[in-house]
């Protein structure tokens, strides 16, 4: 990998020491990619201010996201799988496109009513993905019902997501806020805005809702992190139950997404993990979170990703795939009755972790 590098952007953001190692850690991937292949591709189904939809989701192969080059997030891999050099061309990106629609042409039954699109940085930044590219990606999914696109706040601008309301489409920013509370953010996360950015970025989405065309709305899908390193799995549920309150009385944040950290390749996470200072959260804190915040004024969804596997969130081994189930079932229904229909003794010892887990002892249990 070509060796990653800060540019003025990402300089004294106050994490300069913590980005160097996170450099020098990114710069072990030797694996390389094709610009013209998206990174992944999937059809599912999500819950959404307008109901359950199918779903389209394109995780486009960019030059990665600038932060992550710089260093950035503690817990995020993604940019070890990211184009050499820091950018793709338009032709090769609308190849990605192509790619995702003959996906989509030969493995659904019709043309998925949701398109999702990521590119483990930030789509309304020109310098992963140009002016020209994002507007033939909303002419190409125009007649579409919603899009979702991926952006730090700092991109979040009403003009851009103007390029999409123009059809008609429902347009929502995915914001990887992470937490609600800015020091568990800058000293957990490595991450460096505040959440009156994010409210600044809901504002922008707000503008770009009252100048949408007729029969389009605009908004924003926060994305939540539970369990960042060097919090307790206490201390991580009362952060992650807080966030979630204060994300849903945002103006224009209509759907929360919290996210269980799992362990990936080329990350401090992964150094912690190995070194036997950490474990990412158990299934049955994901549960109770979703539980806990159930009457709030937002969808609020979760899909644990690598669940039960010990890099990914799990309990026992033995309940992992009946809870993941019942999370499953809470995202469609947000019905928080599922969690009932569950349990195992393992719950005894997730309680005793979240009594006895203290910040020296961490983690209790693995």
């Amino acid at each position: 990998m070509s060796k990653p590098t800060p540019d003025v952007y990402e300089q004294g953001k106050g994490m300069d020491a913590h980005n160097q190692v996170m450099r020098e850690i990114r710069s072990r991937k030797e694996a390389s990619y094709d610009p013209h292949e998206p990174t992944r591709v999937w059809l599912d189904e999500d819950n959404t201010p307008g109901g359950v939809k199918q779903s389209l989701t394109i995780i486009l192969n960019t030059g990665g996201c600038r932060w992550a080059r710089a260093g950035g997030c503690t817990m995020c891999g993604y940019v070890a799988e990211s184009v050499d050099g820091g950018s793709v061309s338009h032709d090769a990106l609308m190849d990605q496109i192509d790619v995702c629609l003959a996906h989509e042409a030969e493995n659904g039954d019709e043309p998925a009513e949701l398109i999702k699109i990521y590119t483990s940085g930030s789509f309304l930044d020109e310098r992963e993905v140009g002016a020209e590219t994002r507007k033939a990606i909303a002419e190409t999914f125009a007649d579409r019902e919603r899009i979702v696109l991926e952006s730090l706040p700092d991109f979040v601008d009403r003009e851009k997501i103007g390029d999409f309301t123009q059809y008609g489409i429902d347009t929502d920013v995915a914001i990887g806020l992470e937490t609600a509370t800015d020091r568990v953010r800058h000293d957990c996360v490595n991450k460096y805005f505040d959440f009156a950015d994010f409210e600044d970025a809901c504002a922008e989405a707000a503008a770009a809702d009252d100048a949408a065309a007729e029969g389009a709305d605009a908004g924003v899908k926060a994305y939540l992190l539970m369990k960042p390193p060097f919090l307790t799995e206490s201390e991580a549920i009362e952060d992650m139950i807080d966030s979630i309150e204060r994300c849903a009385d945002v103006s224009g944040c209509h759907t929360v997404s919290m996210n269980p950290c799992n362990v990936q390749r080329y990350t401090m996470v992964d150094e912690l993990y190995f070194s036997g200072g950490y474990r990412p959260p158990w299934l049955w804190s994901v549960a109770h979170v979703l539980e806990e915040t159930a009457d709030v004024d937002a969808i609020v969804v979760s899909d644990p990703v690598g669940h039960g596997s010990d890099r990914g969130p799990h309990n026992c081994g033995e309940c992992d795939d009946l809870v993941q189930k019942a999370i499953k079932d809470f995202d469609l229904r947000q019905d928080p009755s599922v969690f009932e229909q569950v349990s195992c003794e393992c719950e005894l010892t997730w309680e005793a972790v979240r009594e006895r887990e203290c910040g020296f002892n961490q983690p209790l249990t693995r």
